[in-house]
């Protein structure tokens, strides 16, 4: 190690007290993180590429500094969903400075990577005060029933008014609007438990009857006074 002609001319003084980092909490536990491989949790991060034209939201089980189980969420851009495969292969098995410093091939889930990095680094995860944080297969409880990213898909325009295209329930069916043409309610389709039936071997018009749910003041007898397809009136 080199050292400049100033720092080899002054003096030596003590540093003190060696107490190292602060400890953070993990998994119901308080660590003091030396290394990678002293980080455990689960948790979330979000992120965009330069453009912004699609987003992605990561989840990452971190047992030990490595990486047990990923799961990729991606919206707004189709090449995305293609990184997020390749990024659904590579991040399982690395350490959590491996994946940092990996390209997963969209800037989006880089960016995530680079803010979940953070808030476990940080001891700012969703298991931070967990005993033994979370099961390997608690990610896929993000998805729900079906196994689908719960997606919010809402369009309006100044003169045509709003569109309820896909909610949290599944996608958006028809609206109900009310005597002022204000939505009151929607039906919808879960798609998820949609295709299952259909993998059992259920008819689509019975499967698709089973599904079909309704919220909000859907009925004539709520107040509703009319019915729209969304994407089509």
């Amino acid at each position: 190690m080199n050292y400049s002609h100033e720092v080899q001319k002054m003096c030596t003084v003590a540093k003190g007290p060696k107490h190292g980092p602060a400890p953070i909490p993990e998994e119901g536990k308080w660590v003091k993180s030396y290394q990678i491989s002293d980080i455990s949790g689960l948790s979330h991060g979000v992120g965009w590429c330069a453009p912004q034209q699609g987003t992605c939201k990561l989840t990452l089980n971190v047992k030990d500094g490595i990486v047990e189980e990923a799961l990729v969420e991606t919206l707004g851009c189709s090449g995305m969903t293609h990184s997020a495969a390749m990024a659904a292969e590579i991040l399982p098995g690395k350490t959590l400075l491996e994946c940092l410093n990996t390209d997963l091939v969209c800037d989006a889930i880089n960016t995530a990577m680079r803010n979940i990095f953070e808030q476990l680094a940080y001891g700012r995860s969703q298991t931070a005060f967990s005993e033994g944080g979370l099961m390997i297969g608690a990610g896929l409880e993000d998805l729900g029933k079906g196994l689908r990213s719960q997606v919010g898909t809402l369009y309006g325009t100044l003169a045509k008014g709003p569109r309820y295209l896909e909610m949290a329930e599944g996608y958006i069916k028809t609206l109900a609007l009310d005597k002022n043409d204000e939505i009151c309610g929607y039906q919808f389709v879960h798609l998820g438990r949609f295709m299952d039936l259909i993998k059992k071997g259920v008819y689509a018009n019975e499967a698709l009857a089973q599904v079909t749910g309704t919220y909000g003041r859907f009925s004539e007898e709520a107040g509703a006074v009319k019915y729209i397809d969304p994407r089509h009136e």
